[in-house]
């Protein structure tokens, strides 16, 4: 196995949690008291638990980088997050960065923003 780095994000609520990934296609790889593992493909998300987290306040934040962003985010649209600029969850459409690659973003229901950043 390669070397990897994996995020460590809060979470409200374990079980909101798993609900909101799943819809994006991931699956639960492990569940504790005090920890919660999710994999899709080669991307894992790991999960704390913070009950006491105001969303709005939330300054958490990760990046995945995908393979195939423009199919990443047909899911994420599919399982009906909005794009607008407020709320959570919430899309901001791919748009070519800087650097000359593309990205996305992902505002989950905890507040955590998740850059979407195309391979």
């Amino acid at each position: 196995m390669s070397d990897r780095a994996t995020p460590n994000l809060p979470s409200r609520d374990f079980a909101a949690t798993i609900s909101f990934y799943e819809g994006l296609g991931f699956a639960t790889k492990w569940r504790g008291a005090q920890w919660l593992i999710l994999q899709r493909g080669d991307a894992f998300l790991e999960f704390f638990p913070h009950p006491e987290l105001d969303p709005l306040t939330s300054w958490f934040s990760c990046s995945i980088r995908l393979d195939d962003l423009d199919g990443f985010y047909a899911v994420c649209r599919s399982a009906g997050i909005p794009e607008t600029m407020t709320g959570q969850p919430r899309l901001h459409p791919p748009e070519a960065g800087d650097w000359g690659g593309r990205i996305a973003f992902l505002v989950d229901p905890d507040g955590t923003l998740v850059r979407l950043i195309q391979n």
